[in-house]
């Protein structure tokens, strides 16, 4: 192999000299570094003639005759830009160019070719190149301009990809640089997957902040976390925000599981400190939930997500910081196994209904059914919804599962009418999740499922919890919007959430069903029996039919009478069934109370 070419200034004159030429007082002025790759000594001095008329002594040219002299250069010096010729002894066409990218990604390139050919120099741009030059037709002014430009459209790019990658308050990289990174770092933990950990932190009274000091003081408030969380990591560590007040640390070539502990509490310790913005003391502190890396080639988003839930249970149980351990790796590989499976449940016809109805207390008479899901899975058998429903809502099923509920509740209904007269006066009441309301469209959904069933809208009741929409005010809209529809609203397990009376004040419901906590409390003595006493005032007052969830046995059955509950719902009076067997209860008119 012949000896490396040594880098020169290429002078008209004398062929070569060692950099820096130029005067003093140029190279106090910093001039520019450029490197060419030319294998013709000749054309190299032309090349240092065009850029000396271009910008006089303000360039450094450092002249290699060979793509892999240029690499060495290039991995150790910064460079302005490289002037690259694309047939040279090393590196023929584009090869030369993907090698200089490869060495330095950042760095502009100006392609001098001695061909005029337009699809290599498509080819050139496609491949990272900023700009083309044809040589023969190249002089000075051109040749200082395609410098000029190339380094100001590098320098745009590295903006853009720089915005793209971070975020726009603190500056922090962003979940997908961060993912970008993570999924790097674990293709490289094949021999200790546990030298990888992810830390998912959560500001613990930042909404407060927000909402009382206003969101300038709440955007400071994150600037400042995201520089003392860069003081705390270390060097190698990469902080993210995550949205919101949500943040994410990535360590990397952790000696042992104790280093990523360590490192979580001097952040628990940093965020502990009061903050100082705008003339106020703020005390926030974080959660921050720890998941290791367990497996070679761990999936980032399952590593990002076991993260997440632990620092929901930090959050939980106010312990500041969690490790996600061996049980919650159980339950989280049992959710995602459930969640893959229910992805199936629809397309397979594994979901299925039961209904339950709603009886007047004094007579025995059905009034209404709540139609109930469940999953007939093919290894577990029937399953409840308390089973799946938290893996449909997290994952966004819920929304076609509550279509399809609606759907089918509405068109039983529709088959009950037509085969059982004592049945024209049913309601069928149907769960929806908070989800499914702040879904687009949903109002024209109930719409439609009604206009294709023939079911009159005072036929259909929707449920949400009580809690459900205590945490999601902007719903309201959208209770409007069916209240507009005639359809009725309930609001079930009532007294379970923290605002009853200010949803029941700021929202149309039609129906009160009270929780079953409370009618199995009955029997512990007067001040229960107030209490629930005070839920039925509440909901004469307002104009609401009041309904006992889960009356269980006779006792209870005979408390709510005598406190003058209309109606009530559960085993007592009658158990979810299938369609079948309710039609048959329906047929009858009435259970035996």
């Amino acid at each position: 192999m012949p000896p490396p070419t040594a880098p020169s200034v290429v002078e008209p004159s004398n062929g070569s000299a060692p950099r820096p030429q130029e005067a003093p007082d140029a190279a106090a002025a910093k001039p520019m570094p450029l490197v060419l790759v030319e294998d013709s000594s000749e054309y190299a001095s032309l090349v240092h003639e065009m850029l000396r008329d271009a910008f006089g002594l303000g360039f450094e040219l450092a002249h290699y005759e060979l793509v892999r002299d240029a690499e060495v250069d290039l991995r150790e010096t910064r460079v302005d830009c490289v002037l690259l010729d694309l047939s040279l002894p090393d590196a023929e066409g584009l090869e030369g160019l993907r090698a200089i990218r490869a060495a330095d990604a950042d760095v502009p390139i100006v392609v001098l070719s001695g061909f005029a050919d337009e699809r290599v120099a498509l080819e050139a741009l496609q491949e990272g190149a900023q700009d083309y030059l044809v040589k023969h037709h190249a002089n000075g002014h051109l040749l200082g301009r395609a410098v000029r430009y190339a380094i100001e459209r590098k320098r745009s790019e590295r903006a853009l990809a720089h915005q793209a990658m971070h975020d726009a308050l603190t500056d922090l990289p962003n979940r997908t640089l961060f993912l970008d990174r993570l999924e790097l770092a674990l293709a490289r933990t094949e021999r200790r997957p546990a030298s990888v950990a992810v830390l998912f932190l959560d500001l613990d009274r930042f909404k407060v902040v927000n909402d009382s000091l206003g969101h300038g003081v709440g955007d400071e408030l994150l600037r400042e976390t995201a520089r003392r969380l860069g003081d705390v990591v270390r060097p190698s560590d990469t902080v993210a925000r995550f949205g919101g007040d949500e943040f994410m640390v990535l360590c990397e070539d952790l000696a042992v599981e104790t280093e990523a502990i360590a490192i979580a509490r001097r952040i628990e310790s940093a965020l502990a400190e009061p903050f100082a913005i705008d003339g106020h003391e703020i005390f926030v502190g974080a959660s921050i939930g720890i998941a290791f890396a367990r497996e070679p080639h761990e999936d980032a988003k399952t590593l990002i997500r076991n993260a997440d839930q632990t620092m929901y249970r930090a959050k939980l149980h106010s312990t500041g910081i969690e490790l996600f351990d061996e049980e919650m790796h159980t339950s989280a590989v049992r959710r995602l196994q459930t969640e893959n499976e229910l992805h199936r449940a629809l397309e397979r016809d594994e979901l299925r209904l039961v209904y339950q109805p709603l009886i007047e207390l004094s007579t025995g008479e059905i009034v209404a059914v709540e139609a109930l899901l469940r999953w007939q899975h093919p290894e577990h058998g029937l399953l409840s919804p308390r089973e799946f429903v938290p893996v449909a809502e997290e994952t966004g099923l819920i929304v076609p599962i509550g279509d399809w509920v609606l759907d089918q509740a509405c068109r039983q209904l529709a088959r009950w009418r037509e085969a059982i007269p004592e049945a024209r006066t049913l309601i069928v009441s149907v769960n929806v999740s908070p989800r499914q309301l702040a879904q687009h469209g949903f109002v024209d959904t109930v719409a439609a499922t009604l206009a294709a069933t023939g079911i009159e809208p005072s036929r259909l009741c929707l449920e949400v919890t009580e809690s459900a929409v205590g945490r999601e005010a902007e719903l309201g809209a959208v209770l409007d919007a069916l209240r507009e529809l005639s359809v009725a609203l309930s609001i079930d397990d009532f007294g379970t959430g923290y605002s009853s009376l200010t949803v029941l004040d700021q929202y149309p419901f039609d129906i009160l069903k009270i929780d079953r906590s409370f009618v199995h409390r009955l029997a512990e003595g007067a001040e229960r029996r107030a209490i629930f006493a005070a839920s039925l005032g509440v909901a004469e007052a307002l104009g609401l039919t009041a309904v006992a969830e889960g009356i269980e046995d006779a006792d209870q059955l005979r408390e709510l009478r005598e406190l003058g509950c209309r109606v009530g719902q559960g085993y007592q009076l009658a158990r979810p069934e299938p369609a079948d067997a309710v039609g048959t209860l329906i047929r009858r008119g009435r259970v035996a109370v």
